[in-house]
């Protein structure tokens, strides 16, 4: 969508939305949100008789509302913020209004996008960033086809006397450490909460798939089918996150996607599955071989040559570092490799006419909409210039000498971000400044803060 042009939402929508309204006339409540840049959503709940108003546009949000930080602070010195007299965007809807069915009164959402004032693009909302690669990718002749894999802790309410975090499980593991990997009595234990999360995910037409128990006690991971439209992908993506939180709040419980929950235990990682279709709907990438095509290969280079430039957006957090660890099943060397889950670019094994890339960096701490858009930049910057990547890896690559590592820290993603001349190219060049000004500002909070580990150790001893 070009900057100028203003946005209408579809004849689809807004049908599917009054037939939805028809459909429920005891509705209390609507949800009107955004997602800002770190994925969390903003905006405003009105009584179900304001319907109408959200549907036209009339939901105003100050355009700044999409670049908070963590802590719902704005930015210093924000180009959106005093500079600009902290103006108001309007929010225009991008899926219909659906039930959210874990609220106790009837309570519908509908998930929005920040405009300009006159409908045209906000550079702010990241929604607006993976939409311009998604038609940059559009432009070479192909569709992105796209899936993504959530992990995730199921914790109870309340810490426990050490005020940490408590995870529901089945097993005792304080009499025999375990894990709970693919362990069906840890999703019998949870059937209702999961029967509720299939039930609202039916109510928000958000394709759930296959449900596993993961590495950790209370750690589950749900995966949500493929799709050739990145930008409904990612939408559903960040839907499915709101939803299992407000599910879990139903039950009691709570729900995390912190990238390291525990220091002994597994991460939570979102690995983004993707291939390209060509305009008759092939995949491009299948030859009839287990090695794929050379355009395979060009977006495996693609991905590898750009990781690093996009570690921030991969791992935007202090604490998304602390997942990356050996033998932790996130990747470490920057390699690829087939049937491995040691890499970080993983070609799964399987049918032919499957046959995709399995991107393995990112945590589930991650705005899912940046992530998708770093990945197919990568894609394009690999089929574009035609690179080639090294051999693939067999074998144990946390053992290997790998020619380059993944970035590890924060302050060191953060300077190659704003450095790379790649972002400037694939993004708003506003956006990469907004983005890094967020960031830092966010990073001097936390630098500034004195932890309880630092007191334990040194606080009598110094």
């Amino acid at each position: 969508m070009a900057a100028q042009e203003q946005y209408e939402p579809s004849r689809e929508l807004l049908a599917a939305s009054e037939a939805f309204l028809d459909a429920h006339p005891k509705l209390k409540w609507i949800e009107g949100f955004a997602f800002d840049i770190n994925g969390v959503p903003r905006g405003k709940w009105l009584p179900a008789d304001s319907a109408h108003k959200l549907l036209g546009g009339g939901l105003q949000m100050p355009r700044s509302a999409v670049s908070l930080d963590i802590w719902g602070r704005d930015i210093e010195n924000s180009p959106l913020v005093f500079a600009s007299g902290d103006s108001d965007g309007i929010c225009m809807p991008v899926s219909p209004i659906c039930m959210a069915p874990w609220h106790r009164e009837q309570t519908a959402q509908l998930h929005m996008q920040l405009f300009e004032a006159d409908g045209s693009v906000l550079f702010a909302d990241p929604r607006s960033q993976l939409q311009k690669v998604v038609a940059r990718i559009e432009r070479l002749g192909y569709k992105a086809v796209c899936a993504t894999e959530l992990e995730f802790y199921l914790l109870r309410e309340g810490a426990d006397e050490l005020g940490h975090p408590r995870p529901v499980s089945d097993n005792d593991s304080d009499l025999v450490p375990s894990t709970d990997v693919y362990d069906l009595s840890e999703l019998d234990s949870q059937r209702h909460f999961f029967a509720d999360v299939r039930a609202a995910c039916e109510a928000q037409d958000i394709p759930a798939d296959s449900i596993i128990s993961e590495y950790s006690p209370g750690q589950f991971e749900i995966n949500l089918l493929h799709c050739n439209d990145p930008v409904k992908v990612a939408d559903q993506t960040l839907l499915f996150k709101r939803l299992l939180k407000g599910v879990a709040r139903s039950h009691g419980l709570r729900v995390s996607t912190m990238a390291k929950l525990f220091g002994d235990l597994a991460g939570n990682g979102m690995h983004v599955h993707l291939s390209l279709e060509d305009k008759d709907g092939n995949n491009v990438f299948d030859d009839g071989s287990e090695e794929g095509t050379d355009l395979l290969r060009h977006a495996v280079a693609g991905m590898m040559a750009t990781a690093n430039d996009a570690m921030a957006i991969f791992a935007p957090h202090s604490n998304s570092y602390r997942r990356f660890q050996e033998s932790s099943h996130a990747p470490l060397n920057l390699c690829w490799g087939y049937d491995n889950r040691t890499v970080t670019f993983r070609i799964p094994a399987g049918d032919s006419n499957a046959r995709r890339i399995e991107h393995r960096i990112a945590g589930a701490d991650v705005n899912a909409y940046l992530v998708l858009a770093a990945i197919l930049a990568g894609v394009c910057h690999g089929l574009e210039n035609r690179l080639q990547p090294p051999e693939p890896v067999e074998g144990d690559a946390y053992q290997m000498e790998c020619e380059e590592q993944l970035i590890n820290t924060w302050s060191g993603a953060l300077d190659k971000f704003e450095e790379s001349t790649l972002w400037k190219d694939y993004f708003d060049p506003e956006f990469v400044d907004l983005f890094v000004m967020l960031k830092r500002q966010e990073q001097a909070e936390i630098a500034s803060r004195v932890t309880d580990v630092e007191y334990e150790s040194y606080l009598q001893r110094v």
